[in-house]
């Protein structure tokens, strides 16, 4: 089967025949593309109300299955756990109650990038529209209200439409990742250096009986280490003991013949360098519980290694005892679907558009 185009057309004009009619197919798929991009935006703009500082936050229950080991409640307002109550029932540590300071709320990091990219995605597509659809307004998250501009922005290439969905995919696909958190048989190796300080507490955790006073103040009795993982809230409870903390002669002697045995879990006679966060807040120019507001890159940075901007050296610890306890929280369930269901339908946009350029093979960056 063959396809001939009667009456036949010289090969000089067949071929600007079949440029003018990609043009033609360009300019259309540019013009379809404004009302996804639209939808995008008002998609991530859900998404980022889902994660907006909301009161009175969402109450979330931390408690472990078919045992009273942990069990309490925190409240999530935004990027920060604002308070809760959580008993704890530990082996290695006296039974106590950690009450969450309101003065001193608890970052959740992961979620403050999480909005910074939110953030980002939004700007890019503002932005995005601006240029390529002149009519648009201009909308920026710093003013966080319409400003016009006097001259008339130009109209961009299709190449510069690639290369914006291809920046917004990959925001799209670390904000997932974000929400996706480390697998479920393994623990986040962040807890060494983001354990939530003492000072959030009220009072303080309380240390174990056997802990000598030359010891009890290198490193905290207890790491409380919050983080993301499938969507959900998780805790994990760590007992810690100082690797150089002296052993009486009894208790040497009671492990030797089996009489006393050290709580078995994947982290046990390991030696970890430990540093638990201090008291972080955002700086003024940086990430904002009111509005819209790119968190500075020395900001990231800050957040990303908070040992080394402190000064603060780490302690060799042995880990005691393990706990790890998750709460489905139903606002970042939601935020993990959007998230999903945005990025297909950006995906299938920029199938097309990759069609149309004839650079199918780009899609794999």
């Amino acid at each position: 089967m063959s396809v001939e185009i009667w009456p036949p057309i010289a090969p000089e004009k067949l071929k600007i025949a079949v440029e003018t009619t990609q043009k033609r197919e360009l300019d259309w798929l540019i013009e379809e593309l404004h009302e996804t991009l639209t939808n995008l935006k008002h998609g991530l703009e859900d998404c980022y109300a889902l994660l907006a500082p909301i009161d009175p936050g969402s109450t979330l229950v931390l408690s472990t299955p078919r045992n009273e080991t942990i069990k309490g409640h925190v409240t999530r307002v935004g990027t920060r756990i604002v308070k809760g109550t959580i008993y704890l029932r530990m082996r290695t540590l006296p039974h106590q109650t950690l009450t969450i300071s309101p003065d001193h709320p608890i970052h959740l990091w992961s979620l403050t990038s999480l909005n910074t990219l939110l953030t980002h995605s939004i700007d890019l597509l503002t932005l995005t529209l601006s240029y390529s659809y002149p009519s648009e307004p201009v909308v920026t998250t710093a003013t966080r209200s319409p400003s016009i501009s006097s001259e008339p922005a130009p109209v961009s290439s299709p190449d510069f439409l690639a290369a914006q969905l291809r920046l917004l995919s990959q925001s799209l696909s670390e904000a997932s990742s974000i929400l996706k958190g480390p697998p479920l048989t393994t623990a986040d190796p962040s807890w060494t250096t983001r354990s939530v300080s003492p000072s959030h507490f009220s009072p303080p955790p309380i240390p174990p009986h056997s802990s000598s006073s030359s010891h009890s103040n290198k490193a905290p009795p207890l790491s409380f280490h919050l983080g993301i993982q499938d969507s959900c809230l998780v805790l994990w409870l760590r007992s810690l003991e100082p690797a150089d903390a002296p052993v009486n002669f009894s208790t040497k002697l009671a492990l030797a013949i089996g009489t006393t045995r050290r709580l078995e879990h994947d982290e046990s006679e390991r030696v970890f360098g430990f540093c638990c966060s201090e008291l972080e807040e955002p700086s003024s120019s940086g990430h904002s519980h009111g509005g819209r507001t790119s968190t500075p890159a020395s900001l990231q940075r800050h957040q990303s290694n908070p040992v080394a901007t402190s000064g603060r050296r780490e302690v060799e610890v042995y880990v005691r005892e393990k706990v790890r306890v998750e709460s489905a929280d139903p606002s970042l369930l939601s935020l993990s679907s959007k998230l999903t269901s945005l990025g297909q339908m950006l995906a299938v946009a920029r199938r097309n558009l990759a069609a149309v350029m004839g650079e199918e093979e780009q899609l794999e960056d």
